[in-house]
């Protein structure tokens, strides 16, 4: 997978879903599909089609937080900004935040090069609405400015769970639509969309 900067990304939870849809149309799979990716195999169920449109289900695994990382002190240009740093196969940098009424892309921009990340980072701010309900805008690496974000998403989820602030099932609101997460023990399922928009051919000569 890369991203848009031509950097490669380890998994991306939309690009996943969209191969997985690809793959079901071409009558090349079944309603299980496991599809191997920069962060190991991941296991799909087509749950519902409508022409080119698709809903699955994902497993994406379990997030790491390393000691010290639930409530890490970041310092940025504008003072110190308090995050979790998580693992969900790719590196995530969630922030809570009360709502999304100052300059959040440049706050991302900023954090996604900061020294503390020699990769860079995909970036969350999360706002808490209910136990059950989030709202989230995405800053990812290599990327910036993203409607929506799997991994980004389950890293949300992620953190706010490790932080007691949400409980299974948890609904995640993002600019392109819900994406609905439940626990199963540690590892998180993801319901989510995938739509063919386009098609075409290639003619390769022997």
């Amino acid at each position: 997978m890369l991203n848009s900067d031509g950097s490669a990304a380890e998994i991306s939870g939309y690009g996943t879903r969209c191969a997985a849809a690809f793959l079901v149309d071409a009558g090349l799979v079944g309603e299980d599909v496991v599809i191997a990716t920069g962060a190991g195999e991941k296991e799909l169920r087509l749950l519902e089609r409508d022409g080119l449109k698709f809903i699955f289900e994902m497993n994406m695994g379990t997030a790491v937080i390393e000691e010290g990382h639930l409530r890490f002190q970041l310092l940025c240009k504008d003072g110190v900004r308090e995050c979790t740093i998580l693992w969900v196969r790719n590196p995530q940098c969630a922030l809570f935040v009360n709502d999304f009424e100052f300059d959040w892309k440049a706050l991302g921009a900023e954090i996604e090069w900061h020294p503390q990340f020699p990769k860079r980072t995909n970036v969350s701010f999360v706002k808490v609405e209910d136990r059950h309900t989030l709202d989230v805008r995405f800053y990812e690496r290599g990327a910036g400015f993203t409607m929506s974000s799997g991994t980004g998403s389950t890293g949300a989820v992620s953190a706010a769970m490790a932080r007691g602030l949400v409980e299974s099932p948890v609904t995640v609101k993002t600019l392109a639509g819900p994406l609905e997460f439940r626990a199963e023990g540690d590892v998180l399922r993801m319901v989510g969309p995938a739509e063919i928009v386009a098609g075409g051919e290639f003619y390769f000569e022997g």
